[in-house]
C-alpha cells in the first residue's frame, strides 16, 4: 500500500496515464475514426502514447529526486514499461474474446516509444547534472 500511495505522490501524471493505456488497451471495441485509415496510424500511437508517458515519469523522476539511482531508472524506466507492452499485447490476444488482437508490431512500437522517453530523460538528466556543476 506505500508503494502505492508512493507512486501516486511522486508520479501522478505517469500513473493517471499509465491507468489510462490500460484502459484502451483492454476496452473492447473502438470505433472508426478518420485516421483510422491512415497506414501504421496505431503503430504511431503506440509509440507516442509510451514515449509520452514515460518521458512525462522521467521528468517526475528528475523533479523529485536529486541523486539517481541507476537499477532503479533502468528498471522503472525501461524494463517495466517494456515488459507491461508486452503483457498488454498477450493480454489483447488472450483474455479480449477476440475483440481486440495482441501484435508484435505493436509491442515493437511500445519498446520504441520506451528507448526514445530513455534517451530523453538521460539527455535531460545529464543537462540538468551538468548546469548543476556549473559547466
Amino acid at each position: 500500500m506505500n508503494y502505492l500511495k508512493h507512486l501516486i505522490t511522486y508520479y501522478p501524471i505517469t500513473t493517471t496515464l499509465i491507468v489510462v493505456i490500460w484502459f484502451l488497451c483492454l476496452w473492447p471495441i473502438f470505433p472508426e475514426t478518420p485516421l483510422s485509415h491512415v497506414a501504421l496510424i496505431d503503430k504511431w500511437t503506440h509509440m507516442v502514447m509510451y514515449g509520452g508517458t514515460f518521458g512525462i515519469m522521467w521528468i517526475e523522476y528528475l523533479r523529485k529526486h536529486t541523486t539517481y539511482n541507476p537499477v532503479k531508472i533502468v528498471c522503472l524506466g525501461f524494463i517495466a514499461p517494456i515488459l507491461m507492452g508486452g503483457l498488454i499485447e498477450i493480454l489483447q490476444a488472450n483474455c479480449t474474446g477476440g475483440r481486440r488482437s495482441g501484435e508484435w508490431m505493436d509491442f515493437y512500437a511500445d519498446a520504441i516509444g520506451v528507448v526514445l522517453a530513455a534517451i530523453f530523460g538521460i539527455l535531460l538528466g545529464w543537462y540538468r547534472a551538468r548546469g548543476k556543476r556549473g559547466i
